[in-house]
């Protein structure tokens, strides 16, 4: 790339960045920012620790995007002075500005490229915390694995995010893997808003480790992703729409093993949704964490009714798969993940399951955002 491609190049950058600043409403942001960092001087402000806890997560990004939007909008302006000072006779195969300017526009490219994204969280609880299931399909030890490689695969994306994943909830299969698993992912932006659309079918095609005869196994997995509730979206639940039940929690050893009831099931009689939780030391921390879960399974079911109405509107998106399968993950007798809405696909299927997710999360949020 020369000085006069670069100098194009930057220009389209920056007209791509002044559009989409447009679609943030800066005025509106700000606006948002200074009503809240007013509650925030209210007398009994830290008297409600879920409710400041939302109003600050709000502040620190709304916050992060003016931010970013102020340091990318500097950086181009310096990268154009930059390039306006180059030689017009320059060789971009030696000169130092040449090679320190480039590689300032591709960080910047994919700054603006991560905006796009952000822009796309409009949601009602895109903002919001999240839980994450996971649970074999039909075919035993097979789709036990497949489910724990997929435990393992959204977990390496999570640290990679540096976002807090707990296990609130286990069940190991027989011989192998995980017959299901749930997961608390916080502590990061957009978490539900990213990680929504991976709700449904993965399916695996691979030479199998558990067939002695080496012969080729398709598997399944079912993902769920349920917003975390806050006061912004609370749902209420009366003690006659619930059965509750404790029985004893095992564990690997310790003097509480089988000597108290502490794992809690929850059934909500209504829609027959049954929670458990096992993971925490008490019955009570037990039983309010299976009411918190049992809220956010009654939220998804309102936010897929409310997405059933939309879709009334746009038209019905058909999935090109079994079912509701929205990713296929061929090991053998080629490598390929394919994600069967947006079409993205790589042969890096070792990245892919490492948790380099990247690339499909940000299609899908594309792809629902237009």
């Amino acid at each position: 790339m020369d000085k006069y491609q670069l100098t194009k190049s930057t220009e389209e950058l920056f007209s791509s960045f002044l559009a989409l600043k447009s679609k943030f409403n800066i005025e509106s942001l700000k606006s948002e920012l200074d009503t809240l960092q007013e509650e925030t001087k209210s007398p009994d402000f830290w008297s409600n620790p879920e409710n400041n806890k939302v109003i600050l997560k709000r502040i620190s990004e709304i916050n992060s995007i003016l931010d970013k939007l102020n340091d990318i909008e500097n950086n181009l302006n310096f990268l154009n002075e930059v390039i306006s000072s180059i030689p017009q006779n320059a060789d971009d195969s030696s000169s130092q500005e040449i090679k320190e300017s480039i590689d300032l526009y591709n960080e910047l490219k994919k700054e603006v490229g991560n905006l796009e994204i952000v822009v796309c969280f409009s949601g009602k609880y895109d903002d919001s915390n999240c839980f994450v299931s996971i649970h074999a399909g039909q075919g035993g030890t097979e789709a036990c694995d497949w489910a724990d490689m997929i435990r393992r695969m959204y977990t390496r994306y999570f640290e990679k995010n540096n976002w807090k994943v707990e296990i609130t909830d286990i069940i190991k299969g027989n011989e192998a893997g995980i017959d299901s698993i749930e997961l608390f992912v916080s502590s990061g932006e957009y978490i539900y808003g990213k990680l929504k659309n991976e709700a449904g079918a993965h399916r695996l095609v691979r030479i199998s480790p558990f067939n002695a005869q080496g012969l080729r196994q398709t598997s399944f997995c079912l993902v769920e992703v349920m917003p975390q509730l806050d006061k912004r979206n609370e749902i209420v639940v009366s003690d006659d729409e619930i059965e509750f039940q404790a029985s004893r929690s095992g564990g690997a050893g310790g003097q509480n093993v089988n000597k108290v009831n502490t794992k809690v099931t929850i059934t909500h009689i209504p829609t027959g949704i049954v929670v458990t939780a096992s993971t925490a030391r008490t019955q009570i921390e037990n039983r309010m964490l299976a009411m918190e879960k049992l809220k956010s399974k009654l939220l998804q079911i309102e936010i897929e009714k409310e997405n059933n109405e939309i879709q009334k509107l746009k038209g019905v998106y058909k999935v090109a798969g079994w079912g509701n399968q929205i990713r296929n993950y061929v090991l053998a007798p080629y490598k390929l993940v394919k994600d069967l809405r947006t079409g993205v696909e790589t042969s890096d299927t070792d990245g892919v399951l490492d948790g380099d997710l990247d690339e499909f999360i940000n299609a899908e949020v594309l792809l629902n955002s237009n």
